[in-house]
């Protein structure tokens, strides 16, 4: 449908419509998500069946599906051997995976209205459309068909994911890669000759998260791959910046740094280490927990203040909220809830040291949207160093980023902002994606030229601002060109 997403009313619609065409065709810039890069490096990357590529990587569909009593196991998700506990991402699932990949779709067809005006059954139903030219609905009766004709295109040259990074219109895309991670994948890349931009983001949650089971080992990793011995928390943290260095050498313009709450402390050195040590002794309390995530933001902010690496911040989910769920089949099966958020306060000890530094940006996501206009919009409309990201995870929807344009905009203008970043692991859901995201701001936009709050100049730039220019300032893309 020509006119999806945008008002009833004749007058917003003709005018969201305009504004929409001036955008629409603009490169996508893609500065934070989850693609494996894996797809890039091997210039006759295949896809495997259609599970693989749209139900596998998708944890909205695993979260909605268990809602309703249908076992994970049916849709090819096995629980781990109990000797298997360390974590898998998502999109990287166990072997067990590898069942009946068309009774797992025929299954998830069968429970497709279940995603009845949802952000996935827009994002699937117009993927499916626009990249796969089926406009079959989702169901048991079409179920076989669709799932035949994805498999007959898959096997073409035109679904390789370097043709489709060039069919999509991607101008730079960015992964999400562990601070121990080699790189070899973005390596192969270059070393390819290939034109696409696809670039690291250092993500070292894994060597921060002290609680975590497997952090001593991922100590040891960092070590290894820094190749310093680390011992204490000066080389911890020497480690840390020779790997941010290499993540930059190799394209990085980004960090991005998961945690429940925005909570920042200052320690000392010699508090620092004393933490550091206790931890590595498997001593650390839930007090040593807070304190050391909350020391870490503020270290890597001043990292980022002095290489020049966005820093991005991920804030408010509880991840693995269900225990039975994470105890059997492991991390991030769709168990993760939104918590209330809490910034003014517990960003005070980072921006009191660097809220004010010209040499860093640091980009606020969250969970909680009371603290869209509370507290996001009146810091980002004061502290130079911050930008809003756009609205995320639950709220990546119609709806959600409505509710953050009326939220935010008033007090931080839409400069303050970050534009849009498509967060996903599917790839095929990227071009849609976006398009949501246009759609949405120039229905927007429309509905403020209509009130008068702005005139058709100021539509056609903020449209355009919000669509690409904001992503591609933010993140500083220009500058490794």
């Amino acid at each position: 449908m020509q006119d999806r997403y945008f008002s009833v009313d004749p007058g917003q619609k003709a005018a969201a419509r305009q504004l929409y065409a001036s955008v629409k065709d603009l490169p996508l810039i893609c500065p934070h998500g989850h693609v494996d890069p894996r797809l890039f490096a091997d210039p006759d990357y295949q896809f495997g069946s259609p599970v693989d590529l749209l139900i596998i990587p998708d944890h909205y569909i695993f979260r909605m599906l268990y809602s309703q009593g249908i076992s994970l196991e049916e849709i090819g998700i096995h629980a781990m051997p109990p000797s298997k506990s360390p974590p898998i991402k998502r999109g990287d699932l166990p072997e067990s995976t590898k069942g009946d990949h068309r009774k797992i779709w025929r299954t998830v067809c069968a429970n497709w209205h279940l995603f009845r005006a949802t952000p996935t059954g827009i994002w699937v139903r117009d993927e499916l459309a626009e990249v796969f030219d089926i406009t079959l609905k989702l169901n048991s009766e079409n179920a076989d068909a669709i799932y035949d004709a994805i498999v007959a295109q898959l096997k073409s040259h035109a679904f390789r994911p370097r043709a489709l990074y060039e069919r999509f219109n991607i101008e730079v895309l960015a992964t999400t890669d562990a601070a121990t991670d080699s790189l070899a994948h973005h390596q192969a890349i270059r070393d390819s000759g290939w034109g696409g931009r696809i670039i690291p983001t250092f993500r070292p949650d894994a060597v921060v998260n002290i609680d975590d089971a497997g952090w001593r080992a991922h100590i040891d990793q960092l070590s290894a791959a820094a190749g310093i011995d680390i011992h204490n928390y000066a080389t911890y943290i020497q480690a840390l910046e020779q790997r941010r260095a290499f993540f930059k050498s190799m394209g990085a313009t980004a960090t991005d740094h998961a945690a429940l709450t925005a909570y920042t402390e200052s320690l000392t050195a010699a508090e620092a280490d004393a933490l550091f040590q206790r931890a590595l002794a498997g001593k650390a309390n839930t007090k040593d927990v807070a304190r050391f995530t909350g020391h870490m933001l503020i270290e890597m902010a001043r990292m980022s203040s002095q290489d020049g690496l966005v820093m991005q911040m991920h804030i408010g989910s509880w991840r693995n909220h269900n225990p039975t769920i994470h105890a059997r089949y492991g991390r991030d099966m769709g168990a993760d809830i939104p918590i209330r958020s809490e910034f003014t306060k517990n960003l005070k000890a980072l921006l009191d040291r660097f809220g004010n530094d010209p040499d860093l940006r640091l980009v606020l996501f969250n969970l909680d949207e009371t603290a869209y206009s509370r507290e996001l919009a009146p810091l980002a409309g004061h502290y130079p160093i911050l930008r809003l990201g756009p609205p995320w995870w639950f709220y990546d929807s119609w709806l959600g980023m409505t509710r953050f344009l009326d939220a935010v905009v008033e007090t931080a203008g839409i400069y303050n902002l970050a534009g849009f970043n498509d967060d996903t692991r599917a790839y095929p859901s990227i071009p849609t994606r976006h398009d949501v995201w246009r759609r949405v701001c120039a229905d927007w936009l429309a509905g403020q030229l209509a009130r008068g709050f702005i005139d058709e100049q100021d539509a056609l730039e903020m449209i355009r601002a919000l669509a690409y220019d904001l992503a591609k300032e933010t993140y500083k893309l220009d500058e490794q060109l």
